[in-house]
């Protein structure tokens, strides 16, 4: 018999084969991110490039798609745009080589790391955690799943991000330091990865914070594009 537990919007039974791709943001556990993945950014604010990837996790209720608004926290005084590929995890997974990572990628999405700079400053000047600035509601903004097929190369997308029509972020994922067979395969000796889990492979520079009012418009090169608007809680 089958457990069922029940996860606050969803009853998910504990199988992964319910897992249904196209529909991981309903299924997703959990959501991973990299931080300082991109050369730009390293060099910009003058920092060592680091020897392992930063990660961190953001909750599954952070998730939104089209037709759903960004809403900024009023606890919140600065909160910027992040656009990034991200990977979808297919199949359960520990301790993968990076030889064997792309193995377990069921998809791809693109999606927005909405991340509150003004909590960030404080923490990272404290040595505190990010969760309170990358994880509130509304923070994760996706697209459609895609499939592997759809793509020749991940490292070679050309990533863009528009507020209110004009051009804010362009960067290439091919500039990533650490790809992502990289990212899994670090991830995975620390936790295991399920089906629908997302990995966030980091930003290019540029990303300045919005406000209430704005239209967000992101895409990957001429493969996908989405749009959303920018709300006061």
């Amino acid at each position: 018999m089958r457990v069922l537990r029940y996860l606050g919007r969803r009853t998910m039974a504990t199988d992964d084969s319910k897992c249904k791709l196209e529909s991981f943001v309903t299924y997703n556990k959990k959501i991973l991110g990299a931080g300082l993945n991109y050369m730009d950014i390293i060099k910009s604010r003058n920092l060592p490039i680091p020897e392992e990837p930063i990660l961190f996790l953001k909750p599954s209720t952070s998730l939104i798609q089209e037709g759903q608004n960004i809403i900024i926290p009023k606890v919140f005084s600065k909160v910027a745009h992040e656009v990034e590929l991200a990977c979808v995890i297919g199949r359960r997974c520990r301790n993968v080589s990076k030889g064997s990572a792309m193995q377990f990628v069921g998809g791809y999405c693109l999606a927005l790391d909405m991340t509150a700079q003004c909590s960030l400053q404080v923490a990272r000047s404290k040595g505190l955690p990010w969760s309170l600035g990358k994880g509130f509601d509304t923070s994760t903004p996706v697209s459609r799943l895609f499939t592997p097929d759809e793509i020749q190369d991940p490292h070679k997308l050309e990533l863009w991000l528009k507020v209110n029509g004009n051009i804010r972020q362009t960067g290439n994922t091919g500039d990533m330091i650490f790809k992502i067979p990289d990212i899994i395969e670090y991830a995975s000796k620390h936790m295991t990865l399920e089906p629908c889990d997302i990995i966030l492979t980091g930003t290019p520079g540029g990303a300045d914070p919005v406000a209430p009012g704005d239209v967000i418009e992101c895409g990957l090169g001429d493969l996908i594009e989405m749009k959303f608007e920018v709300k006061a809680e």
